[in-house]
Formats: C-alpha cells, sequence, structure tokens
C-alpha cells in the first residue's frame, strides 16, 4: 500500500478513536449530572431547619388524617390522666379539653368528620400544635375548604381558616391533602412557621361604664379567629382622672368566633346570646351598682397581650369615652364599636341609647 494512504487511514483512525472518548466521556458526564439531580431531590434541602418544618407540616397533616384523634384528660398538678383518654375529643368541654393534650383528628368511618371540623373551633392553635408534636418554637395555620362541590353555593366554602400568618414567620412549609366526600371534594392544607406572631386577636365591641342603677358595668368581646384563644396573659387596664386599675387575667379559654360578656356581676347581668360569661367584679375591675369602678366621666379602657416570649404587653386595642372624645354617656348607654377599621379609631365608635350584650351588631 502507498505510504501516503497508510498514513492517512492512521490518522482517521485517530481521529475517529478521539471522537468516540469524547463522545462517550460527554455521556458519561450527562449520566453522572442527572444522577446527582436524582440524588439532590431524594436528599432535598441541605438546610436542617427546612428539613424539620417540612417533615413537621407533612407529619401533622398525616395525624390529623389518619383517623379521629384522641385527648389525654390532665389532673391539677399537670400530670395527664390516660386512664380516661378517649378519642371523642370533640364532645369535650372547652376548659377541660385545652388543659389536656387533643390530637385533634378529623377522620370517622373512613370520611370527614364534620362535627370534628366543627369542635377545631374550642381548640386553641398552641393546644393543637402540641397534640401534632410540634416543638414550642411552632405556630402554625390550618385551613379547610371545599374546592368541587355540585351544590353551587357551597363550592370554595372555607369551613375552617385560623392560625399564625405566614408573613409573621421566619420559615414555612405546608402540606396539604384532597378528600373526596360524596360530590364534594374537600382540601386541607396545614403550614407550619418557625415562629411568628400568632393570630390572638380579640375585639371590644361594647362598652357599659354607666349601666343603669343597680346593674353591673360590663365589657363585650368578640374573638374573630376560628381557633379558641386562652385567656391566660391577656389584660385589661383601665386609666382616668380618679383612679387607674390593671387586672391580668389567669386563665379561662372563649372557643372560636365567639361573643363574651366580662362583667362586675354574672348573676344580674344581661347576657344575650353571649357564649361565655366573665366574672370581673370579684377582681375589683368592674363595678356594680353604686361601686363605679370604670369612671363615668371619662377614661380609657385597654386591652393588651402579652406572648410567653415577650416581656412587655402589645396593646390589641383600646376604647374612650368622656374628655375630648366627644363620647359622654348617661346612664343605660353603652358606647358601642362601628367595625369599621381594626383596631378602632376614636371616630369608629358610637353611643348607644339601647346597650345589646351578647349581640354583635
Amino acid at each position: 500500500m502507498d505510504p501516503v494512504h497508510v498514513s492517512l487511514n492512521r490518522d482517521e483512525n485517530a481521529m475517529t478513536a478521539v471522537i468516540e472518548f469524547l463522545s462517550a466521556f460527554t455521556l458519561f458526564l450527562m449520566i453522572l449530572t442527572a444522577f446527582l439531580s436524582l440524588a439532590q431531590l431524594e436528599m432535598g434541602s441541605n438546610d436542617t431547619s427546612v428539613d424539620r418544618l417540612d417533615r413537621a407540616a407533612a407529619q401533622g397533616l398525616d395525624r390529623m388524617t389518619s383517623d379521629g384523634g384522641w385527648y389525654v384528660p390532665a389532673f391539677s398538678d399537670g400530670s395527664l390522666d390516660y386512664a380516661n383518654s378517649t378519642s371523642e375529643w370533640h364532645l369535650q368541654p372547652i376548659t377541660e379539653v385545652n388543659q389536656g393534650i387533643v390530637l385533634a383528628g378529623l377522620m370517622g368511618a373512613n370520611n370527614l368528620d364534620f362535627d370534628r371540623i366543627s369542635a377545631l373551633g374550642n381548640i386553641t392553635e398552641d393546644n393543637l400544635a402540641r397534640g401534632l408534636g410540634l416543638g414550642e418554637k411552632y405556630s402554625l395555620n390550618l385551613e379547610i375548604k371545599i374546592t368541587e362541590s355540585n351544590i353551587p353555593e357551597r363550592h370554595g366554602l372555607v369551613l375552617f381558616t385560623g392560625g399564625t400568618e405566614r408573613g409573621t414567620a421566619q420559615a414555612s412549609s405546608s402540606s396539604f391533602k384532597e378528600i373526596q366526600v360524596g360530590a364534594e371534594k374537600f382540601l386541607i392544607i396545614l403550614e407550619v412557621h418557625n415562629g411568628g406572631r400568632k393570630a390572638d386577636n380579640l375585639h371590644i365591641t361594647e362598652i357599659s361604664p354607666r349601666s343603669v342603677s343597680g346593674a353591673p358595668e360590663w365589657i363585650e368581646l368578640y374573638n374573630p379567629n376560628n381557633f379558641a384563644i386562652d385567656l391566660n396573659g391577656w389584660s385589661l387596664s383601665h386609666i382616668s382622672p380618679n383612679h387607674n386599675t390593671n387586672i391580668l387575667l389567669r386563665g379561662g379559654v372563649i372557643s372560636g368566633n365567639s361573643v363574651s360578656i366580662i362583667t362586675g356581676d354574672p348573676s344580674s347581668q344581661d347576657t344575650g346570646d353571649a357564649d361565655h360569661i366573665i366574672d370581673l367584679g370579684s377582681e375589683g375591675f368592674l363595678g356594680v351598682g353604686e361601686l363605679n369602678l370604670l369612671d363615668d366621666g371619662g377614661g380609657v379602657v385597654i386591652l393588651s397581650y402579652t406572648q410567653l416570649s415577650e416581656y412587655q404587653p402589645f396593646e390589641v386595642m383600646r376604647v374612650a369615652w368622656g374628655g375630648d372624645t366627644g363620647y359622654f354617656l348617661t346612664p343605660s348607654q353603652s358606647l358601642v364599636n362601628l367595625g369599621n377599621n381594626f383596631p378602632p379609631t376614636e371616630d369608629d365608635w358610637e353611643v348607644s341609647s339601647n346597650p345589646s350584650p351578647g349581640i354583635i351588631n
């Protein structure tokens, strides 16, 4: 063979070998990249705090939707009464269910139990989080809604929504599950947050510092949250030219979307449709008859809340009468919150000659 042709054949063979090697190496890199990507998906984030949030949200939702849940009562010393535990957590009184531990399962007879969903309003956010096994630094937000229905007016209906807002927390993770019940489809979304300010808002909706002769002074509260609120840590302050008083509430629970009456004398108080009655006459904060502990001429009542991690109370809202407010009450009149803003301004109140304790106007 011609030496020139031999040389060309060698060059072509060498070039082919180089191309085949580069192709094989490129294919190897592609396979390696794909493997690493799959491994990254399998292992998840390298941030352990995010991993814990993801796991807490998934496990919490699984516990709520696996069965009907469980309730363990507590003794007065705080120890748990396992002998009297029961799966009927949704039938327990509101004060008892929040003293013990409740795992709020939402299932009954292998389907969503709407009685248990309604009973979520008797549980505080903290108690639900504790029952789900979340750490003290975690908060949560829960939403249950209808996403599909054969009844047009039920489509998009929210059965429950409440808890800490995502924007107040450092980090969050969510998990969701769809459940079919007949012709309707329900979506349950559980968000778990690392910290955040709890959505514990109470509204003063009406106040009567000048009740008729012999009747008690009273304050009407409304809980706009779906979760119940533990009154431990809440406080009321009364400031006036004549005297100042303060009281820190140490106990009691009010249910979600409920009305409460704080009164100087429960035995003579008109309670209307109030869900809860709280006696502050015995605590020396509200008067009855000739005992005027809220100044008739003018004063300010401040509702505040202190979280366990805070030292100073956070002012939730205030109501003022007399002085420069323009609100001067005669006996049997009350001051009513018009509900236009929260927290309300001085312009969001009006004097009523027809007090309606226990009935939100």
